[in-house]
């Protein structure tokens, strides 16, 4: 947006020190023809003007915090020190029955082959190719156990994906398929993940044709987004033998994101106020704009009726493990389920790696693939298991998940139109901006004089008030962005940053800002009401010939020129939407 200002126009109004026309030295003479200016129009003094500035500001300010107030989203996020303790901190896994024939990691080489199919999504009949590379043991007799991979966030393909992991399950004697995930033209808020349970489905039952394969013990290893979407596989397939679960999640993906945000921008060193902003974000009820993911029921029994071994890492900061443990086993036991393996790995981060995701060729954490591979063996010949069914580490989670939260229809309308206002007037006054910047041009080149002809410093007030809030805007999205960043960095597993940085102290001074900002615009009123007042429109009666005066332009309050006005009431509302926006958001709350 562009505010654009001048100084006095062509009559060169004298004013008084505070900017306000000053009465006009004329002969002696002429005092017959000219009078004496009442007291009414007197400039007003200091006390005046507080004594009017003071309730506006008030006001404006009690209209702010009530917006705050009123969209306020709270959920017990205070430190709860949950813990889960484990039997051993030895996360071996190990069997009844097992021979010296019994394979194990390494015993076969392994081949590989790559197949592509089309699959569909159902619900807009989109299709899509996706590749398949399965990797098996070379050598190996009779039909064999499969393991299928499913995808967690982004965008994986057979070329990134699980290759360390599929191919020690085929070296233990698996046959093992990796897809390029299928993604249709869904992104990763729109993910479709019924439609991805059956394009899973679609290569479990590829695998079931293979000579090399037996149809009733082929498992799924789910990472976790991935687990939301194998609920539904197992729901459509009950002939799926077993599960390796990674990180699942197991609360709704709202509950979930809210724990994670709220865990993460704690950790990232962030001011709380910055909870606020997706405290609000996650009470969107997207079902409005299309979006149904937010609120999936994936707690099911059948989701883990069958053997699990599910897996976490102590440096996860994204999954909430003790409250996934207990829904897991509730769950499991509720489907008459007793064979639930859980297994907890120090140093580990979300995807059981060492160090930071987003370095490449981080390696797995020590032991996890042996583990692994004991139990998928194990499991899939039907032995008993002799280890204790918890080990490893202290799971812990530091707060409860958010099962409060909900989506919330008003707030989300609300949101919505006071966000579609705000750009509207922010676009409207750029335009106008501009086109006012290139009248002051054309009047500075061609030395026409004042091209929009403001009175009184207002239009030097509106420009220094619109800097203000553009500034506190460009702030809160460089500390937000900040903010994002450190969360991201967190969930690839780097260690926390004990700075905050931007992060932290830019909140409290954007609230020091937007109040600044309302301090100005309460004096601005105040000046623009004395002004109105000593032109005898703010009277009762207003004084004979004021208003057309004023509106005329030959008498003005603000400018001297439409353009000026227009764009001094235009830049207002759009600063003032910009204010309830950061309300909104919680600025004048937290």
């Amino acid at each position: 947006m562009v505010c654009v200002s001048d100084q006095l126009d062509d009559d060169h109004a004298m004013t008084d020190a505070d900017g306000v026309d000053a009465p006009m030295r004329v002969p002696a003479n002429a005092l017959a023809k000219n009078p004496v200016k009442t007291p009414v129009d007197a400039p007003w003094g200091v006390g005046r003007r507080l004594s009017v500035t003071i309730p506006i500001a008030v006001i404006l300010v009690a209209i702010l915090v009530f917006v705050s107030h009123a969209t306020a989203v709270t959920w017990s996020n205070e430190p709860s020190g949950q813990t889960v303790s484990t039997l051993t901190s030895d996360t071996d896994v190990t069997f009844s029955g097992t021979t010296s024939s019994t394979p194990k990691r390494g015993t076969y080489k392994v081949g590989k082959t790559t197949t592509t199919m089309t699959v569909t999504r159902s619900s807009t009949g989109e299709k899509e190719k996706v590749r398949v590379l399965i990797r098996y043991p070379k050598g190996a007799s009779g039909k064999r156990a499969a393991m299928v991979f499913m995808h967690g966030a982004g965008y994986g393909t057979v070329d990134d994906s699980y290759g360390d992991v599929a191919t020690i399950l085929a070296s233990a004697g698996f046959v093992t398929a990796v897809m390029d995930k299928p993604v249709w033209s869904t992104n990763d808020i729109t993910r479709d993940y019924k439609a991805s349970a059956a394009a899973y489905d679609k290569v479990i039952e590829y695998l079931r044709t293979l000579d090399n394969v037996n149809p009733d013990n082929v498992g799924i290893y789910a990472n976790s987004e991935s687990t939301w979407i194998s609920s539904y596989l197992l729901g459509l397939d009950s002939r799926i033998a077993f599960q390796v679960l990674l990180s699942p999640m197991v609360s709704t993906p709202r509950q979930s994101i809210g724990f994670l945000a709220s865990q993460n921008f704690t950790l990232s060193g962030a001011n709380s106020g910055y909870q606020s902003v997706v405290r609000r974000l996650l009470r969107a009820d997207g079902e409005l704009f299309g979006l149904t993911n937010f609120d999936l029921d994936t707690m099911n029994a059948r989701a883990y009726s069958i053997p699990t071994l599910v897996v976490y890492g102590s440096k996860d900061v994204m999954t909430a493990q003790v409250s996934g443990v207990r829904n897991i086993l509730r769950l499991a036991h509720n489907a008459g389920n007793w064979n639930v393996t859980i297994r907890s790995y120090p140093v580990a981060n979300h995807v059981l790696r060492l160090g930071d995701e987003s370095e490449s060729n981080t390696p797995m954490v020590d032991g996890y693939l042996t583990d692994l591979t004991s139990w998928c063996v194990g499991t899939s010949q039907g032995l008993t298991q002799t280890s204790d069914r918890v080990a490893g580490a202290t799971i812990y989670q530091s707060i409860p998940i958010p099962s409060e939260l909900k989506a919330d229809r008003p707030l989300t309308i609300y949101g919505t139109i006071l966000h579609v206002v705000m750009l509207l007037l922010l676009l409207a006054s750029l335009i106008l901006g501009l086109v006012a910047l290139g009248r002051k041009i054309r009047y500075m080149i061609h030395h026409r004089g004042p091209a929009l002809g403001y009175r009184h410093g207002f239009g030097g007030s509106l420009l220094a008030l619109v800097v203000m809030t553009v500034a506190a805007m460009a702030l809160l999205g460089a500390g937000l962005t900040e903010v994002i960043v450190k969360v991201v960095k967190l969930a690839w597993g780097a260690a926390p940053d004990e700075s905050g940085g931007i992060a932290d102290w830019s909140w409290p001074v954007i609230q020091v800002a937007c109040l600044l900002v309302v301090l100005a615009w309460s004096h601005l009123i105040t000046r623009l009401i004395e002004v109105a007042q000593r032109r005898g429109i703010v009277r009762w009666p207003p004084r004979k010939g004021a208003i057309r005066a004023v509106t005329s332009g030959h008498e003005p309050v603000l400018a001297t020129t439409r353009l000026a006005r227009v764009l001094f009431w235009l830049n207002s509302a759009a600063m003032f939407s910009v204010m309830l926006v950061f309300a909104f958001w919680g600025l004048f709350l937290y």
